[in-house]
């Protein structure tokens, strides 16, 4: 008997010690693919596109900017499943999230608030990587046997890379990663997001949120991607607004401090040295510094270069792929140059970047320190509208998510025919999300979303030539529709 207790309690020390060298392995490796050369291979690869295409994104982005908005992107012409403004904002569904609230307040706590620049810088380039998946996507896209568009980088490699076993291996690659990236970082740290920012704001016990996130993530996505887009298609709108609103509500009741704030930005952003004081606080970080957290929490939160957003693309109706690229394209623009910009200057002008947080004796970071920043002007209030974006932007990231996730799962089973098995499995693992410990899951996930992009990558340097081609062409469909001049 002692001989077996002695067997039981080594097996669970050995257990504890393996999870525990599993779970530092796994933080090792988390923290070399999002490592220096990781980012310098998407923003590398954004810089070279952006340059073989003639800056053609940029000077186009009005034109991009003003089709987002008009009456007929909301149209069906040509062919597709959902109209173009339904696939942009059911991709924005997918990257607008817990990054544009935790994720800025991270990466100016870490990288100083010179990490809002480098996040605009790589939002810039990311625009000419977003245009070129998504692009890519829609030309190489598939008609599945119900008729539905089935399409994404793992198409595109399949069929656009003149070595085909070398796109085959890449298409089912990015697909795996795409699939458990879906689970994780698409579903059940979202789900535990929301659940966390409810319990600690309104009190409401995890597992009833748990309960009913998954009954309305179940109603949404077993109607596919129409039903998806439905609510897509308002939800992101609404809930973007209502954040930058909120936003704009802070910034102008600091409105004195917001040159110096914007000063701050920029002075920590490009110097050499540490610098810190003022409004940061105790804050002090280097440009080194604010170019590692600001590249990487901007691409975190726009997924450009990651190939995801691309997926969802290929869905929609258009006649021309390059014409529906563009429109996919914005969703950089307004994720990080809107979205992301309005939460960092909120935080910027506060006063509160680089204090302690009373109740804990530590610098706020998180969703701490934007709370933090709307309180200063909207009281308590300012903590329930934090609360309630996170709420709703985590919710539009795991309905975006699902069709990523369910659009990979098909391509490696080669059928859709169980594609409403994904969606229930699914939908039942955002109840696991809202109440487990997610460190590893974190960790796990955020390695396969890294991994996603590394054959997408691939793909759009190999296919650069093409891409410019393309582009170049619809130029002069441009110049006779009187878009351009």
């Amino acid at each position: 008997m002692r001989f077996c207790f002695f067997c039981y309690q080594s097996f669970k020390l050995l257990e504890e010690l393996f999870m525990e060298a599993f779970s530092n392995a796994v933080s090792v490796v988390d923290g070399f693919v999002w490592g220096p050369v990781m980012l310098i291979l998407l923003v590398g690869t954004g810089v070279f596109l952006t340059i073989r295409t003639g800056f053609l994104p940029w000077r186009n982005l009005g034109y991009a900017l003003k089709s987002t908005l008009s009456k007929e992107a909301r149209q069906k012409k040509g062919e597709g499943d959902i109209s173009p403004f339904s696939a942009l904002t059911t991709a924005l569904a997918a990257t607008i999230g817990t990054g544009n609230i935790v994720g800025v307040a991270t990466a100016m706590v870490s990288g100083g608030p010179g990490a809002l620049v480098w996040m605009w810088i790589s939002a810039c380039f990311g625009l000419t990587s977003k245009f070129s998946e998504c692009m890519l996507a829609i030309k190489y896209r598939d008609v599945n046997a119900e008729g539905e568009m089935s399409g994404g980088p793992m198409y595109t490699m399949k069929k656009a890379l003149k070595n085909k076993t070398l796109g085959s291996i890449l298409g089912w690659l990015f697909a795996f990663f795409a699939v458990v990236a879906s689970f994780g970082i698409g579903n059940m740290t979202q789900a535990n997001s929301i659940t966390s920012a409810l319990n600690e704001t309104f009190s409401i016990p995890t597992w009833a949120v748990g309960i009913i996130l998954t009954l309305l993530s179940l109603l949404i996505i077993v109607g596919g991607i129409k039903s998806i887009s439905r609510v897509s298609q308002v939800v992101v709108p609404v809930m973007a607004v209502f954040y930058v609103i909120a936003a704009l509500l802070v910034i102008v009741g600091n409105i004195a401090n917001v040159p110096a704030g914007i000063a701050m930005i920029f002075k920590m952003a490009f110097s050499v040295q540490a610098v810190g004081g003022g409004l940061a606080g105790t804050i002090t970080a280097s440009m080194m510094n604010a170019m590692r957290y600001g590249v990487a929490r901007g691409v975190f939160s726009n997924e450009a270069g990651m190939g995801s957003a691309a997926i969802t693309a290929a869905a929609a109706t258009t006649d021309n792929p390059v014409r529906q690229a563009y429109i996919n394209m914005t969703g950089t623009f307004w994720d990080t140059i809107v979205v992301c910009t309005m939460t960092g200057l909120a935080i910027a002008s506060s006063g509160v970047l680089g204090q302690v947080n009373p109740s804990t004796g530590e610098l706020y970071e998180g969703s701490s320190l934007t709370i933090a920043a709307f309180s200063t002007v909207l009281g308590p209030l300012g903590g329930w509208l934090v609360s309630i974006g996170i709420t709703l932007f985590a919710f539009s990231t795991i309905l975006g998510w699902e069709y990523h996730g369910e659009k990979a799962y098909e391509y490696l089973l080669g059928t859709h025919r169980f594609n409403m098995i994904y969606r229930v499995i699914f939908s039942l693992v955002v109840f696991v999300g809202s109440i487990a410990t997610l460190d590893l899951v974190w960790n796990l996930s955020d390695i396969a979303n890294a991994l996603m992009a590394i054959p997408n990558l691939i793909c759009m340097l190999l296919l650069s030539g093409e891409i410019a081609k393309d582009m170049k062409e619809f130029q002069e469909v441009l110049r006779k529709e009187g878009k351009i001049k």
